[in-house]
């Protein structure tokens, strides 16, 4: 074991990477979803206690979920922490846990608010990063200091592949990186983006909103490095950007100590076939052309960002 590795075990055996999942996003409720919508809040909670004793099936964050929940070793401190956050109420959270017993996943806390905003109990957790398919409680956690997403449904067959490895992509401006020079792109245009990439590929750029969230997820994958480098936690970035807006993007990672495994630099190329192709598990990306695209392939979570979804930013030449 290398003294980077040991240095990676420590960190997070004291603070361990902790997820933040909700009901929805981790089981498929979309049928009982669909009755709170039409028919209220009393035929919802009638429904799921009929079905109190039936196993839930698996939502969209379900296989990102018990991938990384497996990189714990076994009477050891995890590495890896999963808190189940929920609007139902605390009667509710009996099917929760029975599916979750079912699938033998090594998930034991949770809060149930009933109906009330989760957004308090992100930092009450220390959450890194917070999974659920309601945009008000995603807005929420992003300003309790959490990395953050919307999902969708998982597209059909979506359990990627390599058992025991876990495979996440992300975009890279507003997500991985902060937003500035987006900005850039959106005010003067491509020209001066490019200009001003270039003028400062030397000089890392800001943290975005995913920052935390992959320093911790590169510590994870640094443990289980082997001696061919090659890690169970694999990393890829999928951005817009393309030469020579690249370069900055690989000496900040290398300045933030966080490698990628993959850098797909894809221009005006559509993601979702890259994603495809990297068998990711999940997908983050702040702009709805590119989640919408991708979610038909793999699980996808919208991060919230400055950008107008009508308006996509698109930083290639």
């Amino acid at each position: 074991m290398t003294t980077d590795q040991q240095a990676a075990i420590t960190m997070l055996r004291a603070e361990p990477l902790r997820i933040g999942v909700s009901t929805r996003s981790l089981f498929n409720l979309e049928d009982e979803h669909k009755v709170f919508r039409e028919q209220g809040v009393h035929a919802y909670a009638a429904m799921q206690l009929e079905r109190e004793d039936v196993i839930i099936g698996k939502g969209a964050g379900f296989d990102v979920v018990k991938r990384l929940l497996a990189l714990n070793e076994h009477g050891a401190d995890p590495y890896v922490e999963v808190v189940l956050l929920s609007q139902n109420s605390p009667d509710l959270s009996l099917r929760a846990f029975k599916s979750i017993n079912h699938y033998k996943l090594a998930i034991k806390t949770g809060s149930f608010t009933s109906g009330r905003s989760l957004a308090p109990y992100i930092p009450a957790w220390k959450i890194d990063l917070f999974l659920s398919n309601e945009d008000a409680d995603v807005r929420g956690a992003v300003n309790g200091g959490a990395a953050a997403a919307r999902l969708g449904i998982a597209p059909l067959g979506s359990e990627g592949p390599s058992a025991d490895e876990v495979r996440i992509a992300f975009d890279g401006d507003a997500v991985v990186f902060g937003p500035e020079s987006d900005e850039i792109y959106k005010k003067d245009g491509l020209e001066a983006f490019l200009t001003h990439e270039t003028a400062n590929a030397a000089n890392p750029m800001k943290r975005g909103p995913f920052g935390k969230f992959l320093h911790k997820l590169s510590a994870l994958r640094k443990i289980y490095l082997n001696d061919g480098n090659i890690s169970k936690v694999r990393i890829a970035l999928v951005t817009a950007r393309n030469a020579p807006a690249h370069e900055r993007v690989v000496r900040t990672l290398r300045a933030w100590d966080t490698p990628a495994d993959e850098a797909h630099f894809v221009g005006s190329w559509d993601k979702a076939p890259v994603l495809h192709a990297f068998g990711a598990h999940i997908f983050f990306d702040d702009q709805e052309k590119h989640v919408l695209s991708a979610s038909a392939v793999v699980p996808s979570g919208h991060v919230p960002g400055p950008h107008d979804p009508k308006i996509p930013v698109i930083p290639a030449s």
